[in-house]
Formats: structure tokens, C-alpha cells, sequence
């Protein structure tokens, strides 16, 4: 239902990147190394939106963010942005050069979610490219790393950077002037082409709002910006071309991308003109922080690249693009705007359930860790590779990675992807879970027979109370992982805390 999600009986997969050029000629050169003086980036004007017809905004959160301590408020923002053209050949190594390639006239919005007592405030605020796949604004990492967003005191911001999202596209709600004529009737998008400099925009009117401060006068001292899924293919780009022009962020979290990286021209077809693979350039003043999970990996492996001082990778054991927390987190806010429109999550009716792994958890630690490292502090400690290939026999768990107690302490299998008839043809993007009941699922890692299907061989299931001979015994082994997780880096203490409480609470052992 949310990133990545699928359209009724259609399979869209990708935004509806096609809007189209303007045709211009490449023009005066924007190309700069990191370390050279930045293009300026314009100051759009920023105004408040009518009330509408809804009386809220699009992808208003359904949970009470006041119980938080928090506020949600929303702005246009407009201006003329630019788009970009390659300059120079592009190849793996990320260091991207671009052109000017014209400019049209824009009017967009974004949401923010803040501190209302500015005292709470930690002066880093996250925006996030909103994820179009479904064909609707969507903000996946919002959901992933709420916990963390709105203990720590973050400031949230979620762009509508690309034309669908304003426009709309293949869905039920053509996009926002569709949803709410009253309110968005205004906005205009002229295409992807000028998505990366509307994203650039956007964080210059954080950091100096012409009209209403959308933050309310907080003072920003981290500007981060992330992207999960399709995003992370525009954030991929953004990184490698945009930011070295612009400079506008302070950091970047790219989850979930692909080995390549979305086109700079904002046309689909041109991805076939990407690198492949697409790398992070390792040459900026600046952090980018990429996260994969087990369903990305198999795709992005060949992007992989050595960790520096400016890119760290995490690839997550027991994973998955989409899961169980950030669909229970996400569906109610997609339905309070989308209603019976909202697209659906993933698969066919019937299918395994979602993967409920460590995912979260470990967006929680990588968040704090991007936004100490964009300060100046330490990089974030490096992970290994992963391999869903080379998986636990026993358990099913894939091997290497990060490792969180969900996998070292394991109580089911993990995957990042599944199968929903037990024929061995896996789908979608929130993984599975399999809980060693010893029941007959036809998702059932275990008690298929399947003895062609390297991935999950025919053995039985693990059983629970030869794992974890008593209640103390499991508990004592979560405790230890958590603790061991937390001292890796991989892990923030207050998340160990609730893991073990989840343990301890649970009657696995004996």
C-alpha cells in the first residue's frame, strides 16, 4: 500500500518518470568539482495553501503527532527551476558532471512535521523526496524511522519533487490538483527534468524561507536529505550530479536503491543511458549513508563499492524493501488521504505475510549516525556484505550483513522476498515471515519439498525449545545480541532496551 506499492491488477514498479523535456539546448556549463564554489541556488517563495475540501493535507499522518509533541503543517513553494543535462561522459565512478538545460516556472508543496516546543528541537532536519511508485505522495522512511525522527527532536520535511505526485499519473487520484483542486489547483509541475533543482529549492527555502518559515523559526544546523526505493535512484543522481553544484544538504541516507541510478533528464527510457552499474562518488565534502536489504541486494550487489571517508554501506540480514512496521505505519496515514484509492501493498491476495525484521531498528542507528557524521563527527562503522544465496540451512536466514537480534537470536525466517502459492515463484517487496510452528503454510520455508530450491532446502523446521531450552535461556541470548549489536554500532541502546522487553514478554522458550 505504500513505496513501491502496486496499482490494482497493474504492475507499476517505477514512477511515471515521463514528462517531457523542453528540448533546449545544452547551455552554459555547471559542472564543478567538489570543493568549488557552488551555483547559487534559488530562494523560491513560500506561501500557506487553502484549507481545500479535505481541510488537511495529503498524506496528513492519521497517528496524533500532538501526543508526540509534535506539529504538521504544510506550504507551497514556487519559483523557476532548472534542469540538467550530462556534461562529459558519465561513468561508474559517480563523478557526474551536468549543464544547464533550460528552465520553467514551478509551484510545488511540502509537508513538515516539527517539535512544537522549539526547546526539543536537535536542529537537524530530514526531507524527504516522497516516493511516487504508487503513483501517489508516499514517505517510506518517515514510517521507517518515525521512532527516531520524533524521539530525538528531528524536524521532517516530505517534497513533492516529481510530477506525478503533483500531476498525477496511472492511479485512481491524479495526483494533488486532482485530489484537492481548492487547495492544489495552483501547483504545477513541468516534469522530472527539473525534480532535482525543486528538490535543491525546497532545502534553500528551509534554510532561508522568503515568506513563512516552514519551520517556524527552528534554527537548522544539519540539513539531511533521504530518499527510499524509486527515491533512492533520484537521491543516487542528486548525489552524484546535483549536490556538487548546488550544495545544498548536509548529508544523504539513499535506501533501497538499484545499481542505477535514475536518469538526469527525468525520462524512464534514459535509464538505459545510466551507468550500470551506478556508484556513489566518493569526492564530496559530504556523507551519503546507503542502506540495502535483502530484497535490493541481489539487484544492487554489482553497484558495490569500498567504504571511504564520505560513503559508508549497511546491506541488512532479515530485511526487506517494505515490511510489516512501516505498513502498519503508513497504511492508516495513505487511507486517511487515498481512501479505497490507496494502492495496494504488494502480491496477490493470500500471499506470506510480511517480513516483521530488523529493518527499523537498524534505520533507527543509521539516521543518528548520518546526522552526528554530517555534524563532523565519527563515520558510522562499516557492514558486511550479504548474501541471500549462501543462506543458514537450518534457519533459512541469509548470511553476512549487519546482524540484529532478530537474526543472531532467530525465532522464524526472515526474507526480503516470498513466495504466495509455495510454487517457488517469489514476488514483491516486503519480504516474508516464517514462523517455525511446524505448520503447512504453502509459504512455508521448511516443509515444502522442494528439492530444487537452493535458497530454503526441505529440512524441518528449527525447533524453539531445543534453541532455547527455557524462557531465561532466550531471553539471556536476546540480551546478549542486543548488547553486542548496540557496542557494533548497528544498534542505538534504547531500541536494545525494547528488544529485550519484547522478549522478555514473549513465551519463546521451554
Amino acid at each position: 500500500m505504500h513505496l513501491l506499492a502496486r496499482l490494482t491488477r497493474r504492475s507499476v514498479t517505477a514512477t511515471a518518470l515521463g514528462a517531457l523535456l523542453c528540448g533546449a539546448l545544452l547551455s552554459t556549463p555547471l559542472a564543478a568539482p567538489a570543493g568549488a564554489s557552488p551555483a547559487v541556488t534559488a530562494s523560491p517563495v513560500i506561501t500557506v495553501p487553502p484549507a481545500g475540501s479535505h481541510g488537511f493535507p495529503f498524506l496528513a499522518a492519521a497517528e496524533d503527532l500532538g501526543s508526540f509533541g509534535y506539529t504538521e503543517s504544510e506550504y507551497l513553494f514556487s519559483g523557476t527551476a532548472t534542469s540538467y543535462g550530462k556534461s562529459g561522459l558519465w561513468t561508474s565512478d559517480g563523478r557526474w558532471n551536468v549543464r544547464a538545460s533550460g528552465t520553467a516556472a514551478y509551484k510545488s508543496r511540502m509537508l513538515v512535521r516539527r517539535p512544537a516546543d522549539p526547546a526539543k528541537f536537535n536542529g537537524t532536519v530530514v526531507v524527504e523526496w516522497l516516493n511516487v511508485s504508487g503513483q501517489i505522495d508516499l514517505s517510506p522512511d518517515y514510517w521507517f524511522q518515525r521512532e527516531e525522527l520524533l524521539r530525538q527532536g528531528y524536524a521532517w520535511v516530505g517534497v513533492s519533487a516529481q510530477a506525478v505526485g503533483v500531476n498525477g499519473g496511472l492511479g485512481d487520484i491524479k495526483g494533488l490538483k486532482g485530489w484537492d483542486p481548492a487547495r492544489y489547483g495552483s501547483l504545477v509541475h513541468p516534469g522530472d527534468a527539473f525534480a532535482y533543482d525543486i528538490f535543491s529549492q525546497a532545502g534553500q527555502a528551509l534554510r532561508s524561507p522568503n515568506g513563512p518559515d516552514p519551520l517556524g523559526g527552528l534554527p537548522v544546523r544539519t540539513l539531511l536529505a533521504d530518499g527510499e526505493s524509486q527515491s533512492a535512484g533520484f537521491m543516487t543522481t542528486y548525489v552524484n550530479a546535483v549536490q556538487p553544484v548546488s550544495k545544498v544538504y548536509d548529508g544523504f541516507m539513499v535506501h533501497s536503491n538499484s545499481a542505477v541510478a535514475a536518469p538526469i533528464s527525468g525520462a524512464l527510457a534514459d535509464t538505459l543511458l545510466m551507468p550500470n552499474p551506478s556508484r556513489i562518488r566518493t569526492d564530496l565534502t559530504v556523507p551519503t549513508f546507503v542502506v540495502l536489504t535483502e530484497t535490493d541486494v541481489p539487484a544492487a550487489a554489482i553497484a558495490r563499492q569500498p567504504d571511504t571517508g564520505s560513503v559508508v554501506h549497511w546491506e541488512l540480514a532479515g530485511a526487506a524493501h517494505g515490511d510489516q512496521w512501516a505498513y502498519d505505519l503508513g497504511q492508516p496515514t495513505v487511507e486517511k488521504s487515498a481512501g479505497a484509492a490507496a494502492p495496494s501493498a504488494d502480491c496477490a491476495a493470500g500471499s506470506a505475510p510480511f517480513n516483521d525484521g530488523p529493518g527499523h531498528w537498524a534505520m533507527n542507528a543509521a539516521l543518528r549516525h548520518l546526522a552526528a557524521w554530517a555534524r563532523g563527527g565519527n563515520r558510522p562503522p562499516s557492514g558486511q556484505p550479504l548474501s541471500t544465496v549462501l543462506r543458514d540451512p537450518a534457519t533459512g536466514l541469509a548470511g553476512g550483513g549487519v546482524r540484529l537480534p532478530d537474526v543472531t537470536v532467530p525465532t522464524r525466517t526472515l526474507t526480503g522476498s516470498r513466495d504466495t502459492t509455495g510454487s517457488g515463484v517469489f514476488c514483491g517487496l516486503y519480504g516474508a515471515r516464517d514462523a517455525w510452528n511446524g505448520d503447512s503454510d504453502p509459504w512455508d520455508r521448511h516443509d515444502d519439498g522442494d528439492p530444487s530450491d537452493p535458497n530454503f532446502p526441505p529440512t524441518a523446521e528449527p525447533d524453539l525449545s531445543r534453541l532455547y531450552p527455557t524462557h531465561a535461556d532466550y531471553v539471556n541470548k536476546v540480551r546478549t545480541a542486543a548488547q553486542n549489536s548496540v557496542d557494533a554500532g548497528y544498534l542505538l541502546p534504547e531500541d536494545a532496551t525494547a528488544i529485550v522487553a519484547a522478549a522478555q514478554q514473549s513465551d519463546i522458550g521451554g
